[in-house]
């Protein structure tokens, strides 16, 4: 009697699934759990650095995701030169991967811009540092953790910032510039108008021109960013004879 040829039964899914998480979860770098650990970093640096985009931040998906993948490597040469070359138990893991920390700091440095007395881009600056510290998560293998962590980043980089303007956090500083058509000598007009609308005066600079007539009033204030700063202006334009009002973040005469 003939035999019938024997087939070998497929692996079940949930064996094929134990597999692969072994792989990826390996203590040990292999190509396959440094390619998984690289493509994730990629794509959790580039959800952050697509949200910084939105917000017209100078780094951005390519920025976000290459500092990620950058701190992975480094996590995954960390690992791998103590293990291939000195053995586990005697080489550090953490001295490659310790330089990231530090040295990301120059890139967030870079992000930071100063303009006229306004400082931008701090926010940005925290989340490459964040992002770093994510691809040394994602590089050791802490990939729960690093998932967690991007959706706290951008629960706080997008819903932080809605409840902020919802409730109206704190007061900003902010400097009114006047150019009044004739030389002053009481500036308690301002100070009424100012109270009236809920604004702190907190100092003044003046500047007087005696040939043109002309005085110049910086009124330095904190002001809640809810208020209706067009108001605000109408108000001290109705003071004194005005020829224009600005607000800035640096006391210009």
């Amino acid at each position: 009697m003939r035999r019938g040829r024997e087939y070998s039964r497929p692996p079940h899914f949930s064996i094929v699934m134990q597999n692969i998480f072994d792989i990826i979860n390996a203590p040990e770098v292999t190509v396959a759990s440094s390619v998984f650990k690289l493509l994730l970093s990629m794509l959790l640096g580039s959800v952050i650095g697509y949200e910084r985009k939105l917000k017209g931040q100078i780094a951005g998906v390519r920025t976000f995701s290459l500092i990620c993948m950058g701190a992975t490597l480094a996590m995954i040469l960390s690992i791998y030169v103590p293990q291939v070359y000195l053995g586990l138990k005697n080489g550090d893991p953490s001295r490659i991967a310790a330089q990231v920390v530090s040295g990301i700091g120059f890139l967030g440095a870079g992000a930071i811009i100063q303009m006229k007395g306004s400082v931008r881009g701090l926010t940005t600056a925290a989340g490459i540092w964040m992002v770093a510290t994510l691809g040394l998560a994602i590089g050791v293998g802490m990939y729960a953790i690093a998932c967690v962590a991007t959706l706290l980043i951008l629960f706080i980089l997008m819903q932080l910032e809605r409840i902020e303007h919802r409730v109206t956090l704190g007061n900003e500083a902010r400097i009114i510039r006047i150019e009044i058509s004739q030389i002053i000598d009481d500036i308690a007009p301002y100070r009424e108008v100012l109270k009236q609308k809920d604004v702190v005066l907190t100092n003044y600079y003046l500047a007087f021109d005696y040939e043109s007539t002309t005085t110049r009033l910086n009124l330095m204030i904190l002001a809640n960013e809810s208020i209706s700063f067009v108001k605000l202006f109408d108000a001290l334009h109705e003071v004194y004879p005005t020829r224009n009002i600005s607000m800035t973040n640096q006391v210009s005469f």
